[in-house]
């Protein structure tokens, strides 16, 4: 079966640096309800948390390759199962590139160590049939 596979790392300082500056209206347009809800502490959001789902949205992007089109950020939302894992819940635009590049499948994986946070996402294809 055909992969495409999408990497991206994210300062933590830059995620904590937007939070700063743009508060609620950062964190509403970027992050879902459930993400926020996933990475919500007693002391507030956790920069480090939001980083690698930041991270986890671009290398969405990256497999689904959207040629420029702008994807609003919301329709790549990360999920975290009460076991730990994560899965990405494609909705909207991201759906629809999703479908129209075949993809059978998504794996998500997420981490966060100190300043940086990253994210893989592997994207499984069904295969093109063969024209005859």
């Amino acid at each position: 079966m055909p992969l495409r596979v999408g990497v991206d790392l994210v300062p933590v300082a830059r995620v904590e640096e937007t939070i700063h500056a743009h508060a609620d209206r950062y964190l509403n347009r970027i992050y879902t309800e459930r993400e926020l809800g996933d990475c919500r502490t007693e002391t507030g959001v956790n920069p480090e948390r939001l980083a690698a789902r930041f991270a986890a949205k671009e290398a969405t992007m990256k497999v689904l390759r959207p040629a420029g089109e702008g994807i609003p950020w919301k329709s790549i939302g990360v999920r975290r199962e009460p076991a730990g894992w994560v899965e990405l819940d494609l909705s909207g635009r991201a759906a629809e590139l999703a479908e129209d590049a075949g993809v059978a499948h998504l794996a998500l994986s997420l981490t966060h160590e100190g300043e940086m946070a990253a994210a893989v996402v592997v994207a499984e294809l069904y295969p093109k049939e063969e024209e005859t």
